[in-house]
């Protein structure tokens, strides 16, 4: 038999996870610590929420698997930027359940659920010829839906706007001649061969996406191409009727003018889940807008789910058995690319 890999999860997966890489093949030692006190020396393969950044404590290290989606946290860290060392992310796994978080605001914001609220607290009723200016949805069947950053998130978010309200999509992607899918999807969800926008465009067309939309999500990954990506000029752009939603990351839009557009009207509505600083600092122009009864504010939860770490298990077990081998590993970072 080959020799034996020397396996690390510095993340608190349980017995049976454990297990379940384990069963992957008897070549693989797979052992478990705690990040801090964790010894290096022999770990030729790592899962890990924070990589450590003595890279000498780590000699053998051929591949690390990241307890996380996007990596521009880890721009600054000697893993990333002083080594060729492969890095492999669980981009995929929650991007179901984003897509839902997704689609769930813009119900709540075209079916006024916000403004529902305000008047269950008020304890009363509107007068009559009020419910109609006051509740009258907008109508998300048949809407044209523009999605920026067209990953694991986006295209589950196209399929569900798709299949589910007979959406127009338009898919905005840094590449937009790449159609077909190569990272990780759960079963079932996605857009693994391009099959749902009607229309690809690429970073220079954002002006006619803005344009066109109903309803703009931003699902891409922060980047130095993407910091910054929506600001006034962008927000002006779109329709008034239209809405914003933030699922990537928040400092790729000038949140003061996003704050602006919404006390102004320019947009429509919002729903934000990502900031660019966490938790927003007192006084955030956002929260001053944020009892506005067409803004949902949320506190970077839209990729909860509970069994993440069993989703990162079955992927981290397919990327072994890949390594193993000697196949394309699933998410793969370009360091090129920054994601």
């Amino acid at each position: 038999m080959a020799d034996p890999i020397e396996v690390l999860v510095t993340m608190p997966f349980t017995d049976a996870q454990l297990a379940r890489l384990r069963a992957v093949s008897p070549r693989l030692t797979v052992r478990r610590a705690d990040a801090a006190t964790a010894d290096y020396s022999a770990t030729q393969v790592l899962y890990a929420g924070a990589p450590p950044r003595a890279l000498e404590k780590a000699p053998r290290l051929a591949w690390v698997q990241v307890h996380m989606a996007g990596v521009n946290g880890l721009y600054d860290h000697p893993l990333y930027a002083h080594s060729a060392v492969p890095i492999t992310t669980t981009s995929g796994v929650h991007a179901a359940t984003i897509a839902e978080y997704a689609i769930t605001a813009l119900l709540a914001l075209a079916h006024r659920v916000p403004r529902m609220v305000e008047w269950r607290g008020k304890g009363g009723w509107p007068p009559d010829l009020e419910r109609w200016p006051l509740f009258v949805p907008s109508e998300v069947r048949g809407a044209t839906l523009g999605i920026i950053g067209y990953g694991s998130i986006g295209r589950e978010l196209a399929r569900i706007a798709k299949t589910a309200f007979a959406m127009r999509v338009l898919a905005l992607k840094r590449d937009p001649s790449v159609r077909k899918d190569t990272g990780y999807a759960l079963p079932g969800t996605g857009d693994p061969d391009g099959a749902f926008p009607d229309a690809w465009l690429g970073p220079a067309e954002l002006p006619a996406l803005l344009a066109q939309a109903d309803v703009v999500v931003l699902a891409a990954p922060l980047t130095p191409q993407t910091k910054g990506l929506i600001g006034a000029r962008e927000l002006a752009a779109m329709k008034a009727s239209a809405y914003f939603i933030n699922v990537g990351r928040g400092a790729s839009v000038d949140e003061g003018a996003l704050a602006r557009a919404l006390a102004d009207g320019r947009i429509a509505g919002a729903a934000v889940d990502v900031f660019t600083e966490e938790p927003p600092s007192a006084g955030h122009p956002l929260y001053a807008v944020g009892g506005q009864a067409n803004v949902l504010l949320s506190p970077h939860v839209s990729g909860f789910l509970p069994s993440y770490d069993d989703k990162c298990t079955d992927l981290f077990a397919e990327n072994l058995r890949r390594w193993l081998d000697g196949a394309p590993l699933l998410n793969l970072v370009d360091r090129t690319l920054g994601y």
